[in-house]
């Protein structure tokens, strides 16, 4: 029997429900604090079809969907990359589950699968990133043994778009 929540490896032909859930989760964060900037340089770029389906083809890379049943409810996505002495260092791209759908072990399923890809991988640990107050998600993060190990500090020199 398979659990109502799980996380599954994206395909091609899941390229548009990931493309809705990436506009679901930028267009949710954009006005947060720090979400202005952030959404031009740490967020998934846009198109996200094409981003994704790079992602998709990148041997460093892995996307996952998060469903509740049959029905696609979130994603997460990371890639490898390398620090300066060569280790291998997992970065969580995105994590994202609908809100309808939180609190039910979606983004658990998902974020174990980024967990045991790295662990395979033979990475020395993995990277997310959460926008400042968001405590949910730095919560979410924690309950995974992730704890701060810096802090991004901005100044705006415009003034907030309407």
């Amino acid at each position: 029997m398979t659990p109502a929540e799980a996380s599954r490896l994206a395909t091609a032909d899941d390229l548009p429900e990931l493309e809705r859930l990436a506009t679901a989760a930028v267009a949710e964060q954009r006005d947060d604090r720090g979400g202005w900037v952030s959404s031009r340089r740490e967020f998934r770029p846009e198109p996200y079809g094409a981003s994704f389906r790079a992602a998709l083809d990148d041997p460093t890379a892995e996307v996952w969907v998060g469903t509740f049943g049959d029905v696609a409810v979130g994603y997460s996505a990371a890639h490898v990359e390398s620090l300066r002495d060569g280790s291998p260092l997992a970065v969580v791209d995105d994590l994202y589950v609908e809100s309808a759908a939180r609190g039910v072990g979606v983004g658990e399923a998902l974020m174990s699968d980024v967990v045991a890809w790295a662990t395979e991988r033979g990475c020395v640990g993995i990277d997310g990133w959460v926008l400042p107050g968001n405590r949910a998600s730095k919560n979410f993060f924690e309950t995974f043994g992730f704890t701060a190990r810096g802090i991004v500090v901005h100044r705006s020199l415009r003034p907030p778009e309407p």
